[in-house]
């Protein structure tokens, strides 16, 4: 069944974006996963413009507005005369699953995901969960134990309950946890968690105004975890 989580206090909404990242400890990390381990924006961008141009809408001016967001809710945005939302997004959903062609790993996301202790670390991404296998396995990323998808909540990004789920069925608080994003949607949805966040750039074509700090790729960062198992996100030597 979906979950269904309260929203945020303005407190938590208030603070989040000043919350430390570097050199401080974390019970676990959460990572989107499109733009944020893998990257998948070439294929993801293949099927919507098929499907923006099925329905006449300016893909410059649609494509923009569907990273990070579960399709579903994408496509009930719109409000486009005659469409089912749900018919509509399990047919992009179909055609996504049959097109990872060009899916890839973010620059070091794999070793540095292989290194994280097991059961401290999960996914959280707007994607159904038989496609956001689809495309973890295309790219070589190692499943963890804790995987939240489209499918397991009501409400997507940006609202938070995704990574709150993904915080509980970790066994810690969201608060306690470092969130890895690359879209607006799911930085509010991190910080409306209450989560401490850092934004990926790697697959940016423009700046992220953020005042979250940023990373261009794995390469430059390591995990330190202690003695208890918690977290430590350094910046690499040299």
């Amino acid at each position: 069944m979906p979950c269904i989580l309260p929203p945020p206090s303005p407190q938590v909404l208030a603070l989040s974006s000043f919350l430390p990242v570097f050199d401080r400890s974390f019970s676990a990390f959460l990572f989107d996963m499109d733009g944020t381990i893998i990257n998948s924006i070439p294929a993801t961008e293949r099927v919507w413009t098929r499907w923006a141009l099925k329905h006449g809408l300016d893909v410059a001016t649609f494509l923009p507005t569907m990273h990070g967001v579960r399709g579903i809710d994408t496509i009930t945005r719109l409000g486009l005369p005659g469409v089912d939302p749900v018919a509509e997004a399990k047919e992009v959903e179909r055609e996504e699953m049959e097109d990872v062609e060009g899916v890839l790993p973010i620059p070091g996301a794999i070793a540095f995901l292989s290194a994280l202790p097991a059961g401290r670390w999960g996914i959280v991404t707007s994607a159904p969960v038989a496609l956001a296998h689809r495309r973890l396995a295309a790219a070589g990323i190692p499943l963890p134990a804790v995987i939240v998808t489209a499918d397991d909540v009501t409400r997507g990004k940006p609202a938070p309950d995704g990574y709150r789920l993904g915080a509980e069925r970790l066994g810690f608080d969201p608060a306690d946890c470092l969130v890895f994003e690359d879209v607006p949607a799911g930085i509010l949805a991190g910080e409306g968690a209450g989560a401490h966040v850092v934004v990926m750039t790697a697959t940016h074509h423009h700046p992220i105004e953020t005042g979250h700090p940023t990373l261009q790729s794995y390469e430059g960062v390591t995990t330190q975890a202690d003695a208890d198992g918690r977290l430590t996100l350094l910046r690499a030597a040299g």
